[in-house]
């Protein structure tokens, strides 16, 4: 039911998500409604973050104050249209006052989050800045505290420094006034050579005072001194001379005896290698005489083959076109001929025995020499 002061709204008005369409004034705050034409001023796009708030928002104020109710059907029927039209033309003026009103409060409560936020802001970056500073204030406390620790330190050192370089000193300056006291007895007691000094000092006038004295002493104790050096030198140069003409002597022998046994041993080797020259020679000589006696042989072998050639084919008339120096062919040519003679002998004496008519075999022709 609606209350005493609640515009009415006309049948099929709602909230949104009803499945009812709203007016042209209030489709910006619902992003599931259709968008607003461009000439009632709006673009239909909100962000989303603010959508769903005022959406929610109007959504409740809608659910609260407009409980929108059916009218009864004979007062609708009742009201001319004109008069119809009139009220749903005030009911809707009086929907976008209120959506108006709304939507300013919500701009003046988005306004004063946005103030807050921005001063939030502020405060977390002066926060910030005072971390760090308090930081950059920690950090130098640091280094302070680092630095006055250090110095502490290295004055500690410098002052153990100081204590040990005052002990050493102390040390030292013992040392010194036991030297003091040691000079001074050494003092007394040398005091009688002073006056031993003075004494010959009056007695040799070529001197002016007892430093001079002292001096020519000095000077003439300095040179026995490095003579003695020269002639202690001189001694172990001679006895380092001496040694190495041992070492030499010793080295000498040594090499004289192992030259006198390579000698001994190249002239054994000298003796065998002539041995065996000569026998080598010998031999030489032997082979020498076997080749020139083969040669002989060969030279009549060949003779005797050349002579047998040239009666064979002389006697039997056959061509001799074989070289003279060729004895292998020519021993082949007789072979040959001897061969024919003894087949016209077979045919001439058939009744002669075979053992008489078989031809003696021909001795190897010799190895032909260069």
């Amino acid at each position: 039911m609606f209350g005493a002061g609640s515009p009415k709204l006309p049948r099929g008005w709602g909230a949104p998500g009803n499945g009812v369409v709203l007016p042209v004034a209030l489709a910006p705050c619902f992003p599931h409604c259709s968008s607003p034409s461009p000439r009632h001023g709006g673009t239909g796009k909100i962000p989303p973050s603010m959508a769903l708030d005022v959406e929610e928002y109007l959504r409740t104020a809608f659910r609260d104050k407009l409980r929108l109710q059916k009218a009864p059907a004979w007062a609708a029927a009742s009201l001319l249209p004109s008069t119809r039209l009139l009220l749903k033309r005030r009911q809707a003026a009086e929907a976008e006052r209120a959506l108006q009103a709304q939507r300013q409060a919500f701009r003046q409560r988005m306004a004063s989050l946005e103030q807050r936020r921005r001063e939030l802001a502020r405060r977390e970056e002066q926060l910030a800045e005072e971390v760090r500073k308090f930081d950059a204030f920690l950090e130098a406390s640091a280094a302070k505290r680092e630095r006055a620790l250090r110095r502490a330190r290295q004055e500690r050192e410098r002052a153990a420094q100081r204590g040990a370089e005052a002990a050493r000193l102390r040390g030292e300056l013992a040392g010194l006034l036991r030297r003091r006291r040691h000079l001074g007895r050494r003092l007394r007691s040398h005091r009688v050579f002073g006056d031993y000094l003075r004494s010959v000092l009056a007695r040799a006038a070529q001197f002016p005072d007892v430093p001079a004295m002292l001096a020519r002493f000095r000077a003439l104790a300095g040179a026995r001194a490095a003579l003695a050096r020269r002639a202690e030198a001189g001694q172990e140069r001679l006895a380092a001379e001496q040694a190495r003409l041992r070492r030499y002597r010793e080295e000498a022998g040594g090499e004289l005896l192992r030259r006198s046994n390579e000698l001994a041993q190249l002239q054994a080797r000298l003796e065998a290698a002539r041995r065996e020259v000569q026998q080598e020679e010998t031999h030489w000589t032997h082979i020498q005489t076997t080749a020139v006696q083969k040669t002989l042989l060969l030279g009549q072998i060949r003779m005797a083959v050349l002579n047998l050639f040239q009666l064979a084919t002389k006697q039997l008339k056959v061509p001799a076109d074989v070289a003279l120096e060729d004895t292998e062919a020519q021993l082949d040519t007789v072979l040959l001929c001897m061969q024919d003679l003894a087949a016209i002998c077979a045919e001439l004496c058939p009744g002669e025995p075979a053992a008489a008519r078989k031809r003696p075999p021909l001795p190897p022709a010799p190895p032909s020499q260069a």
